[in-house]
């Protein structure tokens, strides 16, 4: 499988491009690069947006709960 069409490689590259757009809004906001109330929560939306995304493929990459459950039960009864 090559690099281009490896999942985690894609979902690594969508995370740093989506790093990329999430700090130019940042950076937007920081300089008061805004005309209007509308504009304001356009973009809070987006970089919410952006924050979820981010939040979803890092679970994806990190699973919290082990494949296994089996080796991980403790007996309280015998």
């Amino acid at each position: 499988m090559s690099e281009a069409t490896d999942p985690i490689h894609v979902i690594y590259k969508l995370k740093k491009t989506m790093q990329n757009v999430l700090d130019g809004l940042v950076q937007t906001l920081a300089n008061g690069g805004i005309d209007s109330m509308d504009e304001y929560k356009y973009i809070i939306g987006k970089i919410h947006a952006i924050d979820l995304m981010n939040q979803e493929l890092s679970n994806l990459l990190e699973p919290k709960e082990p494949d296994n459950d089996d080796d991980n039960i403790t007996r309280i009864r015998r």
